[in-house]
């Protein structure tokens, strides 16, 4: 049990580190399109927390064998510099145990997956889903923010409101400018008004923006013919922000629902669920031959190589699924049969003698080696 949990927690240390490490970079990402959104007025920027941490779950369940994967490279890589698993080696445990000790936080991790891919996930995406189904029906006047030049997306409008009242229903010093005539004759219209305020027509359920007491001037700039037009009252529809779904309608669905469906793509996501607690168990059995270095090559010599192996893995599922998705023929098993592929490679890895083993030492050996300095 000492050397269980010796080892349990250097695979699980190395893991959260670098699964640490790959969620900012993923959430960075996905962060800054929010914000691009949100600045657009396609969404408001109080939701953008809330679709970061609803969506964090899935982006875990993809992070996480991989996280796996380079923390038992990494982890065990430093074992074998420093001679730690020689030492075990010498004290009886075989690579076979080493295996199966390793075996054990893999299991945790698997487990944490599947809880994650089957019930976590569906259940963010939902919630993602909502939130952007709420932030479609968003008007422009809804994500006008006060003292903000802001380009809006209808019209190539540009809009600025010096106060927001009354709850944001009526606005104070309106500024809009916006794009119109025709592609071969475009103009530019300008509008100052001293207030505005919305109003809903009860017949057609459309919204507009009254303008009051202001101007409006329309013309090319550049040229002396603009038009100045005075008005009390200037209205303007209101068109609902154009929000781009971002959440697809399966994988919303919960897994029961998926059960009562036989469609391709209902059928496609279930397996892909089923099949990441699947992918860490893999990982764990190809990570921990491959982790085996010699302390004169160094704990990274096997990185890059190892994790080529595991994108040419990930990359072979992806296409398995988009062949179910599409409803080949025997898709099912061309999916199921990537991973009893690498089931094998990492079973003759294990093997002294079995091909892979013998093909990989062959890699080994012809990679370029740093001169060790004479002592």
């Amino acid at each position: 049990m000492i050397i269980f949990r010796y080892l349990s927690r250097e695979v699980l240390v190395s893991m959260t580190a670098v699964t640490g490490v790959l969620l900012m970079i993923i959430m960075s990402g996905r962060f800054i399109k929010y914000l691009a959104s949100a600045a657009d007025g396609r969404i408001s920027a109080d939701v953008l927390l809330l679709l970061i941490s609803y969506r964090i779950p899935g982006f875990l369940e993809l992070i996480l064998p991989l996280g796996l994967f380079l923390g038992i490279l990494l982890s065990y890589g430093r074992l074998y510099l420093e001679n730690e698993i020689g030492t075990l080696t010498a004290a009886g445990v075989s690579d076979r145990r080493l295996q199966w000790l390793t075996m054990g936080p893999a299991l945790m991790v698997a487990l944490l997956v599947g809880v994650l891919s089957f019930l976590v996930t569906p259940w963010g995406a939902a919630q993602v889903k909502t939130i952007l189904h709420k932030q479609e029906s968003m008007t422009e006047f809804d994500a006008l923010a006060e003292g903000r030049f802001q380009k809006l997306p209808s019209r190539q409008r540009v809009s600025y409101v010096e106060e927001l009242v009354n709850n944001r229903t009526e606005l104070r010093s309106v500024f809009l400018s916006e794009q119109v005539g025709t592609r071969q004759e475009p103009r530019l219209g300008i509008m100052v008004a001293e207030s505005g305020r919305q109003y809903l027509d009860a017949e057609t359920r459309s919204r507009f923006l009254l303008l009051s007491n202001g101007y409006r001037y329309e013309g090319v700039p550049g040229e002396a013919d603009f038009r100045i037009y005075k008005f009390d009252e200037y209205g303007i529809q209101l068109k609902q922000s154009p929000l781009r779904r971002q959440v697809s309608e399966i994988e919303v669905l919960p897994t029961a629902e998926l059960l009562r469906n036989d469609g391709f793509q209902y059928r496609a996501q279930l397996h892909w669920r089923a099949s990441l607690p699947v992918l860490c168990l893999m990982v764990t059995l190809l990570a921990v031959p491959l982790s085996k270095v010699n302390p004169r090559q160094g704990r990274y010599a096997r990185l890059l190589p190892s994790i080529l192996l595991y994108l040419t893995y990930l990359t072979l599922l992806t296409t398995a699924r988009s062949g179910m998705d599409e409803g080949e023929p025997l898709a099912v098993l061309k999916f199921w049969a990537v991973h009893g592929l690498f089931g094998l490679i990492a079973l003759n890895l294990h093997v002294s003698n079995g091909f892979w083993g013998r093909l990989w030492g062959r890699i080994w050996h012809s990679l370029p080696l740093p001169a060790k300095e004479a002592r």
